[in-house]
């Protein structure tokens, strides 16, 4: 199965915003970088499934207008740190998840290891449905996992994987 991960576009925000389940608006390049996404799209895909984000949305539904909503799409959940900017949460609290990430979590929220969990979930029983090709529309961390799982790359590592919004990713997926 050819799958296509696709990061959402140009979120419009400040510098630092925590904003990992936080709905965010998009840029005014969005026509643009939809554009670009299309382009690397075949004409037509089995299906559609995507992030319940509105930033994913919008681009899922220029894909396809049936688009399959899927929470285990979601990006991290930073807890009480969503919404805030990194200068403002503790940086004591901040430096101690930021140095094993994988295995803890903001307050409150999920740690790289929990939002594998969920994602792999996914992929795994995506690899199980009869479709030729999927659109994937996500973000930056769960294309990475994905990313780290089909490179054999360590969780801890992840971030080494650069991810662009509006980037494309073309993924061959074998069936069980």
């Amino acid at each position: 199965m050819d799958v296509y991960l696709i990061r959402h576009t140009t979120p419009l925000i400040e510098k630092g915003f925590i904003y990992g389940r936080t709905d965010v608006s998009l840029t005014v390049d969005f026509p643009e970088e939809k554009a670009l996404v299309l382009k690397q799209l075949p004409a037509t895909v089995d299906r559609v499934y995507s992030s319940p984000s509105d930033r994913c949305l919008q681009l899922a539904k220029a894909i396809a207008t049936d688009c399959k909503v899927e929470r285990d799409l979601y990006e991290l959940d930073f807890g009480e740190w969503e919404g805030k900017t990194w200068d403002t949460v503790d940086r004591a609290v901040s430096e101690v998840w930021m140095n094993d990430f994988v295995n803890l979590s903001p307050p409150n929220g999920e740690s790289m290891l929990q939002m594998q969990s969920r994602v792999m979930k996914f992929w795994n029983s995506l690899a199980e449905q009869p479709h030729r090709s999927v659109a994937i529309v996500t973000h930056g961390g769960v294309i990475r996992i994905i990313l780290a799982h089909h490179r054999l790359i360590a969780l801890k590592d992840v971030f080494d994987i650069k991810v662009s919004f509006a980037e494309v990713f073309k993924l061959q997926l074998s069936r069980p």
